[in-house]
């Protein structure tokens, strides 16, 4: 976990975090760069592993929206599959949205695709939910304290459009950084070192979703900044 007081000791400017996002045709991405823009990160589209070598991105973002089988096709496709294990790999800032939280673990249920493999685990159709696909607003419920939430509401409402979500392997589980009830309880946000992932929008969540995309900036500047990570 990144040390976010230790960076807040030191007030020495610093750039703007340069945020790289994945275009890989399955996201909401005008919504996710205005966004990141007004939290006041800097930018770049990336449609293949040439483009994300050539940037000098502090971070990576993998939105998504669909199935994961389409989804690791277009990846592959564009030939950032293995880029994108390296960077997790390497531990540098990262952010998986929506079916991009999905596509870290192991594999999805919906079409039997092997995924990233990052997270140990299977994305599964949302159990006993009320209704399918999963639509609207509801409480993310933490189950351990982390930067990525700071300054924001216990259980606070996030936007959420989805009908599967990974489940965590038991012997992973403290990747869980929160939970949420749809039918059972599933896991709406993931954190290990600098990987980072939730299962709603927070580029469509308002004040709460511009809030955690803003911590997660601030994290990312403290990353660049070469703050020491606990093990």
């Amino acid at each position: 976990m990144i040390d976010a007081t230790a960076a807040d000791r030191d007030a020495a400017p610093r750039p703007a975090p340069l945020v790289a996002v994945v275009d890989y045709g399955a996201g909401n991405l005008v919504s996710i760069d205005q966004a990141l823009t007004r939290v006041g990160a800097r930018v770049v589209l990336v449609r293949s592993a040439d483009g994300l070598a050539a940037t000098t991105a502090d971070a990576l973002i993998v939105p998504g929206v669909g199935a994961a089988g389409p989804a690791m096709e277009r990846l592959k496709e564009a030939d950032l599959i293995e880029p994108i294990r390296r960077w997790i790999a390497n531990d540098r800032p990262f952010l998986g949205i929506c079916l991009g939280l999905q596509l870290l673990f192991d594999g999805s249920d919906e079409d039997g695709a092997t995924t990233l493999g990052v997270l140990p685990g299977r994305a599964g159709r949302l159990v006993d939910a009320p209704t399918l696909p999963h639509i609207g607003w509801n409480q993310v419920e933490r189950r351990r304290q982390h930067p990525l939430f700071k300054g924001i509401t216990e259980a606070a409402d996030f936007y959420f459009v989805h009908s599967f979500a990974g489940a965590v392997a038991p012997d992973a589980a403290e990747v869980v950084l929160a939970e949420t009830t749809h039918g059972r309880p599933f896991v709406s946000a993931v954190a290990r070192g600098n990987l980072l992932g939730v299962q709603f929008h927070p580029e469509r969540s308002g004040v709460d979703g511009l809030r955690l995309l803003g911590n997660f900036a601030a994290l990312v500047q403290v990353h660049a900044a070469g703050v020491a990570v606990p093990a």
